[in-house]
Parts: C-alpha cells; sequence; structure tokens
C-alpha cells in the first residue's frame, strides 16, 4: 500500500502514545440545562482531550465528523491554519490515531470534511491509520452556488467528505428518509387495495431467447420485447404475476405490461450518492445565515450548514449513539446532533468553546429556531456538561496524581488491562470481569475506610469481604500482606499502585 512521508514523520506516530491521560475537571459555571446530562463540551487542545476519553468512550464512538484547519492560509485563525504541510500532517496523525480508537469496532465510521489543498495527502494519512480496505468513499459537497469571477484558474465550488469505516465489512449506512418527491410518483389508478404504486418495464437489454416471447393483452393486442431485447419475466411467471393484479395493461388494458411496485413495499428511504447539491444539504451562505442567528461574527469562515451534518449523522448513526467532533468549530455538530436525539462529545479550543459554543448550544436547549429545528420539530430540552482539561493523572515521576478519584483511576485501569471501555463504573472495589478474569481496584478507601489498614492493603481479612467471583482475578491495591504462594493458589494477581498501573 502506497505510504506518504514527510518530515518528523516517526514523532508524529509516537505523539498519541506519549500525550498524558489527563483529568477532565466540570466548569458548573457553564453546563447547562438537565445536570445529569450525558453530553460533554470540552475545552481544551484536542489531542489531550481524545486521549483523556479513552479509558471511558475507546470503541464507543458510532460516528466521528470533524471539518479540520484546511491548511490554506486565510481559514480559521485560532486554529493556526496556514501550517506548512509537513506540520499539517504532523498535527493530523496523531488525532486520527486517538479518533480510529475512540470509534466502535464495527461500526464506527469517521467523516473528514477537507478541501483539494490537503485532501490528497489526507486521503493516504487515513488509508495507513484505518487501512485501504476501509475507505468507504469520497462525498463532494456542493458548497457554492455562483462561480468566484475573480478566480484565477477554475473556481471551486465543492468540498470532499471523506468517509472512512472502522470496519468496512461490517459498516452499512443507514437509508436517507423518503421525500415527498419521491412518494409523489406513485399513484393508484386501479384502486388496489395494496396502496398506491409505480410501475417498471418487463423488458431487459440482455438476451434469452427464452423470454422472447408474445403476450397478448387483456383488449386482445399482441405485443412483442423491443428488438434485441426480451421480457424479464419467464411466461409461467408472468402469468402467476397477472393473476396477482401485479401486471398493468393501462386502464383500457391495451398497453404494453408494466410491473406494479406497491410503496408500501420498497425500501423506507433511499441509499445516499456521493455527490450532494446545495439543494439539498445546503452551502456555505446558508451556514454564515445559520450564524447570525445564533448572533455568531465571522470569525469561522467557513462553516457547515446543519443540514450537510444532519445528513452525516442520518447515515452513519441513530438515536442515543454517541457522536464526536474534535474540531467543534462555532458548534454546530453538537447542535445538530442535540437535535437529533444522539448522544454528543465536542471538543473546542480556547475561549471560542465559551464564547461561541456555550451559547448556540444553550439556543439549542432553550428550543430557540434556527437550522434543521423545524426538520427534526426541535422544541428544545435535555442539557450538557462542560469540562476542562485538568492535571495529568500520571505525574512525572510516574506516581498517580492525588487529585485522582476512584472512579478516575479504576475507569484507566480496565482500559489498560481490557482495552475495552470501563462504561459506567460503580462504587465498588470489583470493577467487572473480562474474558474469564475480575478486576479489582482498593483505592480511596473504596471499603469505607480511607485509611491504609482500612481498605486499601490487601490482607486477609479485605480478601474476605470483597465481592466474590469465580475465576481468577487481578486486585490492585497499595500494597500487599499476603505471601506470593497464597496468592498464586487462590489464583490471585496483586499490582501494586502507582508502580503497576501503566499510562498507556
Amino acid at each position: 500500500m502506497p505510504t506518504i512521508e514527510w518530515s518528523n514523520k516517526d514523532k508524529a506516530i509516537l505523539a498519541a502514545n506519549k500525550v498524558p491521560f489527563r483529568l477532565l475537571d466540570e466548569d458548573k459555571e457553564h453546563s447547562y440545562g438537565n445536570k445529569d446530562a450525558s453530553n460533554m463540551l470540552i475545552q481544551g487542545d484536542n489531542l489531550d482531550a481524545l486521549k483523556s476519553l479513552l479509558p471511558v468512550f475507546a470503541g464507543k464512538i458510532k460516528c466521528v465528523y470533524i471539518d479540520p484547519p484546511y491548511n490554506t492560509g486565510n481559514a480559521f485563525k485560532h486554529y493556526d491554519d496556514g501550517l506548512e504541510h509537513s506540520l499539517w500532517l504532523s498535527m493530523m496523525q496523531p488525532r486520527i490515531e486517538l479518533l480510529h480508537r475512540l470509534l466502535d469496532n464495527e461500526q464506527g465510521t469517521l467523516w473528514i470534511s477537507i478541501d483539494d489543498e490537503e485532501g490528497h495527502y489526507l486521503k493516504v494519512l487515513c488509508d495507513e491509520v484505518f487501512g485501504r480496505n476501509n475507505f468507504v468513499a469520497n462525498v463532494i459537497w456542493e458548497k457554492k452556488f455562483s462561480p468566484q469571477n475573480d478566480a484565477k484558474w477554475l473556481s471551486d465550488s465543492h468540498d470532499h467528505i471523506f468517509v472512512y469505516a472502522k470496519n468496512k465489512e461490517e459498516w452499512r449506512p443507514n437509508l436517507l428518509p423518503r421525500t415527498d418527491d419521491m412518494d409523489a410518483r406513485y399513484k393508484n389508478p386501479d384502486n388496489d387495495p395494496r396502496g398506491i404504486w409505480t410501475s417498471g418495464d418487463v423488458s431487459v437489454k440482455t438476451y434469452s431467447a427464452a423470454t422472447d416471447y408474445t403476450i397478448v393483452t387483456p383488449s386482445g393486442r399482441k405485443v412483442n420485447p423491443p428488438s434485441g431485447y426480451c421480457w424479464r419475466l419467464s411466461k409461467d411467471k408472468l402469468q402467476e404475476m397477472i393473476a396477482d393484479n401485479r401486471i398493468w395493461f393501462g386502464e383500457k388494458g391495451n398497453n404494453v405490461p408494466r410491473i406494479k411496485r406497491f410503496l408500501s413495499e420498497v425500501k423506507e428511504g433511499s441509499v445516499s450518492k456521493t455527490i450532494w447539491y446545495r439543494t439539498e444539504v445546503g452551502d456555505n451562505q446558508e451556514a454564515k445565515k445559520e450564524m447570525k442567528v445564533f448572533n455568531i461574527d465571522e470569525v469561522f469562515s467557513t462553516p457547515k450548514p446543519e443540514r450537510l451534518i444532519q445528513r452525516i449523522f442520518t447515515l452513519a448513526s441513530k438515536e442515543s449513539d454517541w457522536v464526536l467532533d474534535s474540531f467543534l468549530g462555532s458548534g454546530t455538530a453538537a447542535a445538530v446532533a442535540h437535535k437529533m436525539k444522539r448522544n454528543w462529545i465536542g471538543v473546542e479550543m480556547g475561549e471560542h468553546a465559551v464564547t461561541h459554543c456555550v451559547p448556540r448550544l444553550k439556543k439549542v436547549i432553550d428550543g430557540e429556531e434556527g437550522g434543521i429545528s423545524e426538520i427534526e420539530n426541535w422544541k428544545g430540552g435535555g442539557g450538557f456538561r462542560f469540562f476542562k482539561l485538568g492535571a495529568p493523572v500520571f505525574n512525572s515521576d510516574g506516581t498517580i496524581n492525588p487529585d485522582v478519584r476512584f472512579k478516575t483511576l479504576a475507569s484507566h485501569i480496565w482500559f489498560y488491562e481490557t482495552k475495552t471501555p470501563a462504561g459506567s463504573i460503580k462504587n465498588s472495589p470489583f470493577l467487572g470481569s473480562y474474558k474469564g478474569t475480575g478486576y479489582y481496584l482498593l483505592y480511596n478507601g473504596i471499603l469505607g475506610d480511607k485509611k491504609p489498614e482500612g481498605g486499601n492493603v490487601l490482607t486477609r481479612n479485605i480478601l474476605r469481604e470483597l465481592p466474590k467471583y469465580d475465576g481468577p482475578k487481578v486486585i490492585y491495591g497499595e500494597i500487599s500482606t499476603l505471601s506470593k504462594d497464597y496468592l498464586k493458589r487462590l489464583n490471585i494477581v496483586f499490582k501494586q499502585i502507582p508502580y503497576d498501573v501503566r499510562s498507556y
């Protein structure tokens, strides 16, 4: 498979592993709506944020949409757009790597907006991370209506959206909802009790003498397939369908036969094409109008319309699925996900998380109109929690940050041991079982007493108090008073905090 080389690529490949796991500290001042909301708005560098999400969300995200800086020199100033090509690739590589880890192993997909400037380099980079066999499509989005008359060469009117699946053989896109125009093609001129229908040609161009025969219509007219064609049905099958009133000869029974296809029997939607016109999903001008509704200025000069993101989330997710945008910008993806009843995570750096994303998402929760609100019949509700990146989980000497609470360390240990997300960690020393092994953590006085001798040290008494699990066990604690031979007889592996806790 072809690969792409650039200056410092070797460092970029290792960058994701070197990024520390950081705490995510909730800032309740900027959280809004339902206090128990699962939606997360994270302020900070997305590389740190993505790494910090791994212990809980690895393999859980169904759809990632990102709109990274295009490296054109005139786009998002706060993203330092205009990076030299090798720097841009070094910026993208570890982020693509972490996004790949976060995606659902069977149904996860990545959708990336990009233009011609870096698109072809990005394609090869993503081929390396995802595997070329997991490339799904290059969607062409018509982003402009009018040509730029001052263009030096050709007036660009489209962007690319690269689509990758974590596992292309397993993933299938959802269908797009049927439109009124599509349904308008269906009628019921013969009052068939099965409902409205449309008709299709009975002849095919692939010739077969076995189905080249004369059909006699109800009016007595004899018809044959066009020259070089034949019927798609055998004589017996044709008679069977006539008996079932599935062949239409016209109101007077004199027309060339056609096959009736009932709306009730067709797919509930349509397969998406790879060219998306502005009339279907909006364009840059529509996106800018949406920004004005939310009183957002032009810091983001290339916003995406809500209908475009709605199309992506429709194809790649369902209600309650987790979706993620780690280049959140003005908050479009989070706003759309909220209205479509998805669980969402948005990451935005700098003050724009507060000045742009928070106000927009507050208005969404309050039910203010805009974007796809009417299409989704959105009336408001829900909430989000606002987080800032905190201190690393591990200090520079490898010790555990004293601010780390039980659930944070438990999630981290579970992810390190099983390479699966922790899910909902309970206030119990028993974290769960994976592939026949039970995992335990003695930390922060989880057994009720914060003194080491009261619960963080593995003793015979503590061992008797632990939730029962029949099978091999891995127990993390500050120290163990039990001999190695005794633990071996009980099929227990003891790991000492902090020395046996790994950062990745």
